[in-house]
């Protein structure tokens, strides 16, 4: 069964949790997360998509993140710590720039405060709460108490890769792993306090978008980071040497866009052993996210199919090969523990039949995307002629310029062919992004979704990534002027007008949020 059933239509928008206005230099689960949440429910939208929400490492990327199943601690709210009795107002003080994340110092702050609020909480503050954390510790052990290790070890080694730490404890050597936990027992206590801190609170802001009618739907990355507890301390589950480097790294074949190809670097999945396991641990990696979302963006999906594999140390992705994913098999295991499949399928890029196959086999919904529509090509799939009700529909992704910044960089011809297709005559750039999201809005597809910079209209200084692009990416934050009350006035109008107003579908819920209520 799909995500949305028969004849659903709704909207959302895409804003990732960082972006959020915050006087604490990044956005946060906390009051303002709350906010947003209203205003997308004022605004007659059903859904709020952000991106990856695990912890961060080189590049401050959410799509590398230092493990599958830990939330990024950065997220976590000082308000709600300050309500919890667990820091004060004074400790919170700071002054960072209002419309742009400066890691550099965000990160230093975050991890004091919640070494500050630890130690609070490690005297004797909130002991009502302790029982829940201890609890907490036991149920999330199977992947926390080895995250904890990982982020200790490497404060410990100055962030080094952990393929540089001693090579004892690359390889996990028992006795200097138990040395390990011994030495680091206090930063160890932090990690998890950190944990416990994000899951409450991220519980606390899932539950309150539920009240309010508002889906979550978040994004899993395909590969996980070389530099992750996921492969440190499950080597068995990936293509490594014996001294635990990969053999094959992840990436994409040469194509109109790359003459060599991209090397992400990922090591990539023995999807033999894999299979020999159930897929436990895939389906326990889905379950966490799951945790804090209704929805699963499944990044890079071809690679279910087949993904490209470059030999390590290869010069460029030219050199790689397609290796068979695990295919449907997959989904099969995956269903039988978690019932329908709360996935949509992020079918872009080189697109082969088997893919396709795969997707549909799987009644999952693919992504439509319109600045990929213009390109003359009648037969485009992504323009909205072409769509099929199963369908995401967006303005534009976390990839992509703002659909501003992207009409103003087109040539002329193809600015033309955008007008003609809209059946106006051009007009300003300024008139694009809403025109797009009428288009997307008015479509077949069973959701639209747009950023929130093509809602508010902004130009590239807002784009949130450029692929290929190693820093300068993931700062941009909203600022509360920004929040115009005539966008979000125009955007519930025009959901009402295309048949989006989740009134009209009071008794036709998207199944996976169906099961989510059941669970509350």
């Amino acid at each position: 069964m799909s995500v949305f059933p028969q004849g659903y239509r709704g909207s959302g928008l895409l804003l990732h949790v960082t972006s959020l206005p915050s006087r604490y230099g990044i956005g946060d689960v906390g009051p303002a997360a709350l906010a947003w949440i209203d205003r997308l429910r004022e605004a007659a939208q059903s859904w709020w998509q952000a991106l990856p929400l695990g912890p961060t490492g080189y590049g401050n990327s959410p799509y590398q993140p230092l493990s599958s199943f830990a939330g990024n601690e950065l997220l976590v709210s000082p308000d709600w710590l300050i309500k919890d009795g667990l820091l004060r107002d004074g400790d919170c003080e700071a002054n960072f720039p209002p419309n742009e994340i400066d890691y550099e110092a965000v990160i230093p702050y975050k991890r004091r405060l919640l070494k500050t609020a630890q130690a609070k909480f490690a005297t004797g503050a909130r002991a009502d709460l302790r029982y829940d954390y201890e609890r907490f510790r036991n149920d999330q052990s199977h992947w926390l108490e080895d995250y904890a290790l990982f982020r200790a070890l490497k404060a410990k080694f100055n962030g080094a890769y952990f393929l540089h730490w001693p090579r004892e404890l690359v390889e996990r050597v028992p006795s200097k792993i138990e040395e390990a936990r011994a030495e680091l027992a206090d930063t160890i206590e932090v990690v998890c306090f950190a944990q416990w801190i994000i899951f409450r609170q991220g519980e606390r802001l899932k539950s309150y978008a539920h009240t309010n009618g508002v889906r979550l739907i978040g994004d899993l990355p395909f590969f996980v980071s070389p530099d992750s507890s996921d492969v440190w301390a499950n080597p068995e589950f990936f293509l490594l040497t014996d001294q635990r480097r990969p053999r094959f790294v992840a990436g994409v074949p040469p194509d109109y866009f790359s003459a060599d190809g991209q090397l992400w670097g990922n090591a990539v999945y023995d999807w033999d052993a894999l299979r020999r396991s159930g897929y436990r641990w895939c389906i326990d990696r889905l379950r966490a996210l799951l945790s804090h979302v209704d929805v699963i963006r499944l990044d890079h999906f071809r690679a279910f199919a087949a993904a490209w594999h470059v030999p390590m140390g290869a010069s460029s992705a030219r050199l790689g090969q397609w290796v068979p994913g695990p295919g449907a098999d997959f989904f099969v295991a995956t269903k039988k523990e978690l019932g329908d499949l709360p996935f949509i399928a992020e079918d872009l890029g080189l697109i082969t039949p088997d893919v396709i196959q795969l997707r549909d086999s799987q009644d999952l919904p693919g992504m439509r995307v319109l600045q990929f529509a213009f390109d003359g090509n009648p037969q485009n799939p992504h323009l909205p002629r072409n769509y099929v009700p199963n369908t995401v529909a967006y303005t534009a992704t976390h990839d992509n310029n703002t659909t501003r910044g992207w009409f103003e960089s087109l040539p002329e011809p193809q600015k033309q062919a955008v007008w003609a297709y809209l059946r106006r005559a051009p007009g300003e750039s300024r008139d694009v992004a809403p025109e797009l999201m009428r288009l997307a809005w008015s479509s077949h597809a069973a959701l639209a979704i747009a950023p929130v910079q093509d809602l508010l209209d902004l130009g590239e200084a807002a784009r949130m990534n450029i692929p290929g692009q190693a820093s300068g990416n993931w700062r941009w934050q909203l600022t509360d002027d920004l929040l115009s009350p005539t966008a979000f006035d125009w955007l519930r109008a025009l959901t009402t007008e295309t048949g989006r107003h989740p009134a009209h579908f009071a008794a036709v819920e998207p199944a996976a949020f169906q099961k989510a209520e059941m669970t509350l």
